[in-house]
């Protein structure tokens, strides 16, 4: 519909364009304006449109921005969209010299630079939350860098390992998806503007000048491709749906290790709900609602992602208003999850007795007491594998600690070996107990405290550059935004 004296059916006008108006007066109106000024200043600039012309058009740009109150906008189809309105506002204060400023441009490249601005602005928002959850996180790390924690693989207790070193597989999994999400930032960083509809323009624009007053750092080059690739889109939302999948994965070992059974994790009573019926009960509802927080964002992300399966290389309605205005959804229940998991985990503890007893139960030292069997009594792995076997079915069929079943592993030993081991009880006691095996793994990567304060450095390292990156584009943004403002003021004057 290019007819905009034509009122739209009814029907279209309720279910497709007064929403599409809504968004875009939430949305996207400062945006518009911001491209306006920018456009207007390129024209003037390469003498498009002469100075007096662009005056013109400034001070009546001005005085809309200045009179129009966006909120209590309400659709009444006369305009087919924003846009129209805003140009019909123009050509009432100015006559047709109102329809200049569309020179050289079209709806397909201002949507999508739109969609960009607004999304840029989200993302980099998302990325810094993600930054100030990352550093506590490493602060965590560092504070529990001796805390026994059971470790679980299949459901079921393997190994000891300390908290902090939980947390720095936590913290690495975490920048990889901040550097994902930053190429993902970088893949919004180039500005459509100037390709127009589609192939560009006959007028000798100046795409970088517009690119640079908007803070891109430089045109996106193919004009078919401004209108038609959105992996801009796709790319920035399977991003994110990879950060909360995997703090989900996070989230799920926090509800399992809270448990009853378990109670590996104390989570404090600030964090935790009572029972309206049950006297005795301590709810940890945060660790649901950031559960299905993160779910939530997930399932987003696959919306705006799913929604660009099968259509057409080209400009269509599939990849912009409705479904970017629904996305943003997910930059709202994600920017949940973070600031509940950034209050919720520094505030939790270890429950050091529990880790004790859970780990006296299954034997997870076991591994270590094989590994000493091959470096002191040389035993092949084999052996002492089936030795230390021996041994935890024996001291957990009579129900006592792995430390104190010296005599059943001297009687597996015998069985295994044929002779007796050169251990002693206290040095049986030694290679059995936590602190022990924590402390001889100490390669690169492993829970003792050498490897995981050398880790965390590293990791510090990795943010301060995530954080160095985002800091620049944010300074790149305002700078723009400044020289917009001074150009168009200029402009004005001119």
């Amino acid at each position: 519909m290019t007819d905009t004296s034509v009122f739209p059916d009814p029907a279209y006008m309720e279910t497709v364009l007064a929403p599409l108006f809504e968004g875009v007066k939430t949305h996207y109106a400062g945006h518009m304006m911001a491209i306006n000024r920018a456009h207007l200043v390129m024209l003037a600039e390469t003498g498009i449109l002469g100075a007096e012309d662009a005056a013109a058009i400034a001070g009546a740009l001005g005085a809309i921005e200045a009179e129009t109150d966006i909120a209590s906008l309400t659709y009444t189809g006369e305009h087919e969209d924003y846009f129209f309105l805003v140009e019909a506002e123009l050509k009432a204060r100015l006559g047709d010299l109102g329809g200049a400023l569309h020179t050289a441009r079209s709806r397909n490249d201002m949507d999508h630079t739109m969609f960009k601005l607004a999304l840029r602005t989200r993302a980099e928002a998302l990325q810094a939350a993600l930054a100030t959850l990352t550093q506590a996180l490493i602060a965590k790390a560092a504070d529990e860098a001796d805390t026994l924690i059971v470790a679980y693989t299949h459901g079921q207790p393997a190994q000891p390992s300390t908290f902090g070193h939980y947390l720095a597989a936590m913290i690495e999994v975490l920048l990889r998806d901040m550097a994902r999400l930053n190429a993902a930032i970088d893949g919004i960083d180039h500005c459509p503007m100037g390709a127009a509809a589609i192939t560009t323009s006959g007028f000798p624009i100046d795409r970088g000048r517009v690119a640079d007053l908007l803070g891109f750092s430089g045109p996106l080059l193919n004009s078919y491709g401004c209108i038609a690739s959105v992996d801009y889109v796709t790319g920035l939302y399977s991003a994110i749906k990879l950060v909360f999948l995997h703090l989900g994965r996070v989230v799920q070992d926090m509800a399992f290790w809270s448990s009853f059974e378990v109670g590996q994790l104390y989570v404090p009573n600030a964090l935790v709900q009572i029972s309206s019926i049950m006297p005795q009960k301590r709810n940890p509802v945060p660790i649901e609602h950031m559960r299905h927080l993160a779910s939530a964002t997930v399932g987003r992300c696959d919306m705006v992602v799913n929604v660009m399966h099968n259509t057409p290389f080209t400009d269509m309605n599939d990849s912009e208003g409705e479904v970017q205005q629904a996305g943003y959804a997910a930059f709202d229940s994600g920017g949940r999850v973070i600031a509940l998991l950034t209050a919720f985990l520094p505030a939790c503890s270890v429950n050091g007795a529990r880790v004790r007893a859970n780990a006296d139960a299954a034997c997870v030292t076991v591994t270590e007491l094989a590994d000493t069997l091959v470096r002191d009594d040389g035993l092949t792995f084999r052996q002492a594998h089936e030795v230390a076997a021996k041994t935890a079915r024996a001291v957990i069929a009579a129900g006592q600690p792995l430390g104190h079943g010296f005599a059943a592993f001297a009687a597996a030993f015998r069985d295994v070996a044929g002779r007796d081991s050169s251990l002693s009880d206290a040095a049986f006691a030694d290679a059995t107990s936590p602190e022990t095996f924590i402390a001889r793994r100490n390669r690169p990567g492993g829970p003792a405290p050498h490897a995981l304060r050398a880790a965390l450095q590293e990791y510090g390292a990795e943010l301060d550059a995530l954080t160095a990156a985002a800091a620049t584009r944010t300074t790149r943004y305002a700078t723009a935004q400044d020289q917009l403002a001074r150009a168009f003021t200029d402009l004005k004057k001119s």
